[in-house]
């Protein structure tokens, strides 16, 4: 696999902003978007053996044949961008209980901080090439 696959929650404006950032400082093209609502996502998850449960208030990154979920996924994610914010993926050293502790609070409240939307985003023409 030559791209990594973001599966971000479709319905959550925080997660659709987080999907544009990544669109706009990862010039390469080396991460490729999917809703956790759609089937195509359901099929992936089913291939990686990943639980429903998991994706509840995650996001999830695969690479190659593995994958990471949570604040391990967001670190991940980030070493793809351009500086300054490839940087971030030293937060990877933060232990992981205390990263996930950050990810769960902001993750059980995205909706009343930032809102939902009723149907998950369609991608524009320019961007159907990066969503699956």
């Amino acid at each position: 696999m030559e791209y990594a696959i973001f599966i971000f929650d479709g319905v959550c404006n925080f997660c659709n902003g987080f999907v544009n950032f990544i669109i706009d400082h990862d010039p390469k093209k080396r991460i490729k978007f999917l809703a956790s609502q759609s089937k195509n996502a359901k099929k992936i998850l089913k291939k990686y053996k990943i639980s429903h449960n998991k994706i509840v208030d995650s996001l999830i990154l695969i690479e190659g044949e593995k994958y990471t979920t949570r604040s391990t996924a967001f670190f991940h994610i980030v070493k793809y961008l351009t500086f300054p914010y490839f940087l971030l993926h030293a937060g990877i050293i933060v232990p992981k209980f205390f990263r996930d502790y950050i990810y769960e609070c902001i993750g059980k409240n995205r909706y009343k901080l930032f809102g939902k939307r009723k149907v998950c985003r369609t991608p524009t023409k320019e961007l159907k090439e990066r969503f699956l």
